[in-house]
């Protein structure tokens, strides 16, 4: 069973970057697809990302799309996701999941799809 544990989350001001990254540990990071949800205070949680066990496909939210990028780093069991260009709008937790196996899921339909979940990282953006 994978473990997971996300991190670089903060306050930034509307227009800045952060990079999530979501280290892995127990299993390979290899054998899982991998996405980014996010979830705001009294909405249901959301598709961001998703990327490939072998980064040979990533998918986005149209909401994020040119604004973020997901990347994965298998060597170092850590999947990340580049946000720029932050608005107000992207405030949320964000979980990463992992899905093991060949199937790959993207889209809002997809939360129930994921088996792992870390604890989430907080992103607070300030207009």
């Amino acid at each position: 069973q994978v473990q997971l544990q996300e991190s670089g989350g903060g306050l930034v001001q509307a227009g800045d970057s952060l990079r999530l990254s979501c280290a892995a540990s127990g299993r390979a990071l290899s054998r899982y697809n991998m996405a980014w949800f996010r979830q705001a205070p009294g909405k249901e949680r959301e598709f961001v990302a998703a990327i490939k066990w072998n980064g040979g496909r990533t998918d986005y939210a149209n909401s994020v799309k040119g604004r973020f990028t997901i990347s994965r780093d298998n060597a170092k069991n850590t999947v990340y996701l580049q946000m720029n260009s932050l608005k107000p709008g992207d405030a949320a937790v964000y979980y990463c999941g992992a899905k093991e196996g060949t199937k790959y899921y993207s889209g809002d339909g997809a939360v129930d799809e994921y088996d792992y979940w870390g604890q989430g990282t907080q992103v607070t953006v300030s207009s």
